[in-house]
Protein backbone atom coordinates (compact mmCIF):
# COMPACT_ATOMS: atom_id res chain seq x y z
CA UNK A 1 0.00 0.00 0.00
CA UNK A 2 1.22 3.49 -0.87
CA UNK A 3 -0.04 6.75 0.56
CA UNK A 4 0.53 9.99 -1.32
CA UNK A 5 0.34 13.49 0.17
CA UNK A 6 0.52 16.57 -2.04
CA UNK A 7 1.52 20.06 -0.96
CA UNK A 8 2.59 23.37 -2.47
CA UNK A 9 -0.64 24.55 -4.03
CA UNK A 10 -1.94 28.07 -3.60
CA UNK A 11 -2.94 31.30 -5.27
CA UNK A 12 -0.57 32.88 -7.78
CA UNK A 13 -0.82 35.55 -10.44
CA UNK A 14 -0.59 34.70 -14.11
CA UNK A 15 3.03 34.38 -15.16
CA UNK A 16 4.08 33.23 -11.73
CA UNK A 17 5.47 29.92 -10.49
CA UNK A 18 4.64 27.21 -7.99
CA UNK A 19 6.30 23.95 -7.03
CA UNK A 20 4.13 21.06 -6.00
CA UNK A 21 5.49 18.21 -3.91
CA UNK A 22 4.15 14.72 -3.37
CA UNK A 23 5.54 12.61 -0.54
CA UNK A 24 4.98 8.88 -0.75
CA UNK A 25 4.99 6.30 1.98
CA UNK A 26 6.23 2.79 1.32
CA UNK A 27 9.62 1.27 0.70
CA UNK A 28 9.02 0.55 -2.99
CA UNK A 29 8.43 4.15 -4.07
CA UNK A 30 11.61 4.11 -6.15
CA UNK A 31 10.07 1.42 -8.39
CA UNK A 32 6.88 3.31 -9.21
CA UNK A 33 6.13 5.45 -12.22
CA UNK A 34 4.74 8.72 -10.85
CA UNK A 35 2.33 11.12 -12.45
CA UNK A 36 0.52 14.40 -11.95
CA UNK A 37 -3.06 14.98 -13.05
CA UNK A 38 -5.43 17.90 -12.61
CA UNK A 39 -9.16 18.35 -12.44
CA UNK A 40 -11.63 21.20 -12.50
CA UNK A 41 -15.21 20.83 -11.25
CA UNK A 42 -17.49 19.13 -13.72
CA UNK A 43 -14.66 17.89 -15.93
CA UNK A 44 -12.60 14.74 -16.20
CA UNK A 45 -9.22 14.37 -14.58
CA UNK A 46 -6.56 15.40 -17.11
CA UNK A 47 -3.01 14.19 -17.42
CA UNK A 48 -0.25 16.72 -16.74
CA UNK A 49 3.09 14.92 -16.48
CA UNK A 50 4.69 11.57 -15.63
CA UNK A 51 8.13 10.27 -14.78
CA UNK A 52 9.62 6.78 -14.89
CA UNK A 53 10.82 4.99 -11.79
CA UNK A 54 14.43 5.76 -12.74
CA UNK A 55 13.75 9.39 -13.57
CA UNK A 56 15.25 8.93 -17.03
CA UNK A 57 11.98 9.22 -18.90
CA UNK A 58 9.39 12.00 -18.66
CA UNK A 59 6.15 12.65 -20.47
CA UNK A 60 4.06 15.84 -20.63
CA UNK A 61 0.71 16.98 -21.82
CA UNK A 62 1.02 19.34 -24.76
CA UNK A 63 -0.64 22.10 -22.77
CA UNK A 64 2.21 22.22 -20.22
CA UNK A 65 5.28 21.37 -22.32
CA UNK A 66 8.02 23.92 -21.86
CA UNK A 67 6.37 25.37 -18.74
CA UNK A 68 6.16 22.46 -16.26
CA UNK A 69 8.90 20.09 -15.15
CA UNK A 70 8.43 16.83 -13.29
CA UNK A 71 11.24 15.38 -11.20
CA UNK A 72 11.76 12.93 -8.38
CA UNK A 73 14.05 12.39 -5.41
CA UNK A 74 13.84 8.73 -4.45
CA UNK A 75 15.96 9.28 -1.36
CA UNK A 76 13.20 11.56 -0.08
CA UNK A 77 10.31 9.52 -1.53
CA UNK A 78 9.17 12.71 -3.22
CA UNK A 79 8.07 13.74 -6.68
CA UNK A 80 7.89 17.38 -7.72
CA UNK A 81 6.06 19.44 -10.30
CA UNK A 82 7.71 22.78 -11.04
CA UNK A 83 5.16 25.02 -12.73
CA UNK A 84 6.34 28.19 -14.45
CA UNK A 85 4.59 30.78 -16.61
CA UNK A 86 1.29 29.83 -15.05
CA UNK A 87 -1.94 30.70 -16.83
CA UNK A 88 -5.49 31.06 -15.50
CA UNK A 89 -6.41 27.87 -17.38
CA UNK A 90 -3.95 25.97 -15.17
CA UNK A 91 -6.34 26.50 -12.27
CA UNK A 92 -7.37 23.09 -10.93
CA UNK A 93 -6.93 20.58 -8.17
CA UNK A 94 -3.66 18.78 -8.82
CA UNK A 95 -3.31 15.12 -7.93
CA UNK A 96 -0.25 12.96 -7.53
CA UNK A 97 -0.51 9.32 -8.64
CA UNK A 98 1.63 6.18 -8.52
CA UNK A 99 1.73 3.33 -11.02
CA UNK A 100 3.26 0.03 -9.93
CA UNK A 101 3.92 -1.14 -13.47
CA UNK A 102 4.98 0.12 -16.82
CA UNK A 103 6.36 3.17 -18.53
CA UNK A 104 5.07 6.69 -17.91
CA UNK A 105 1.51 7.00 -19.15
CA UNK A 106 -1.09 9.70 -19.44
CA UNK A 107 -4.02 7.38 -18.73
CA UNK A 108 -5.50 7.82 -15.27
CA UNK A 109 -6.80 4.26 -15.07
CA UNK A 110 -3.23 2.94 -15.25
CA UNK A 111 -2.40 4.47 -11.87
CA UNK A 112 -2.94 2.46 -8.72
CA UNK A 113 -2.66 5.06 -5.95
CA UNK A 114 -3.81 8.64 -5.67
CA UNK A 115 -3.33 11.53 -3.30
CA UNK A 116 -6.06 13.82 -2.01
CA UNK A 117 -5.08 16.73 -4.23
CA UNK A 118 -3.88 20.29 -3.78
CA UNK A 119 -5.63 23.38 -5.14
CA UNK A 120 -3.81 25.63 -7.59
CA UNK A 121 -5.47 28.92 -8.49
CA UNK A 122 -4.00 31.27 -11.08
CA UNK A 123 -5.47 34.77 -11.19
CA UNK A 124 -5.46 36.91 -14.33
Amino acid sequence: QVQLVESGGGLVQAGGSLRLSCIASGRTFSRYTMGWFRQVPGKERDFVAAISWSGDSTYYADSVKGRFTISRDSAKNTVYLQMNSLKPEDTAVYYCAADRWGAPTGTAIDYDYWGQGTQVTVSS
